[in-house]
């Protein structure tokens, strides 16, 4: 039987796979300033989708599938206002700028779940005030739904674009879960009072 040296580099490869740097779009952006509407518009919609600012007009954004559609109607909203895009791929030039840019994005995400968990807070209240009060109707049942929904909608948005895991990514999750029973224990008592009971 052959021998067969196996090396440090061979342990190091079979053990811990070395991880590809993530790659990167970068969207350089220029724009006549006025309309300032059509800035403001882009703007908006690079936010939306999770871009993160590197500098006056340009923008990064992980390449990958998720955020290709924020990226193309961002685009389509510079060309609308007669701007120039300029599309890059890259990555960070050594692992300690790719470990840069991940932190950086990550803290977007976690800037959104605050403000995610905020909302949920305020939700809770107003469900809180609902008992109080003891406004246990068909139309307040409706609104408080259509709340609900609205955060699903935001949790799942944030969700996609967390791809780095921002450290109350988790909690956010569990939150919106309370939430959604506190909506049921709502939603028994409006039926309740609805039948009689």
């Amino acid at each position: 039987m052959p021998r067969i040296d196996v090396t440090r580099a061979t342990v190091k490869c079979v053990t811990k796979p070395e991880q590809a740097p993530t790659e990167w779009t970068v969207l350089a952006v220029r724009l006549p300033a006025e309309p300032s509407r059509h800035r403001v518009a882009v703007w908006r919609e690079l936010r939306r989708a999770g871009a993160l600012s590197l500098g006056q007009g340009v923008w990064a954004l992980p390449a990958t599938p998720a955020f290709e559609q924020g990226l193309d109607r961002a685009v389509a909203l510079i060309e609308r206002g007669e701007g120039e895009a300029l599309l890059l791929q890259a990555r960070g030039r050594d692992p300690a700028y790719s470990e840069r840019l991940e932190d950086l994005f990550t803290a977007g995400r976690e800037d959104e779940w605050t403000e995610f968990l905020s909302e949920c807070g305020k939700y809770e209240a107003e469900l809180d005030r609902e008992f109080a009060q003891e406004k246990f109707t068909l139309a307040e049942l409706d609104e408080e739904e259509q709340s609900l929904e609205r955060l699903r909608r935001w949790f799942r948005d944030v969700k996609l674009r967390d791809l780095f895991g921002a450290p109350s990514a988790g909690r956010a999750e569990q939150k919106l879960k309370h939430c959604q029973s506190r909506l049921e224990e709502f939603a028994e008592r409006v039926y309740a009072v609805a039948h009689g009971h």
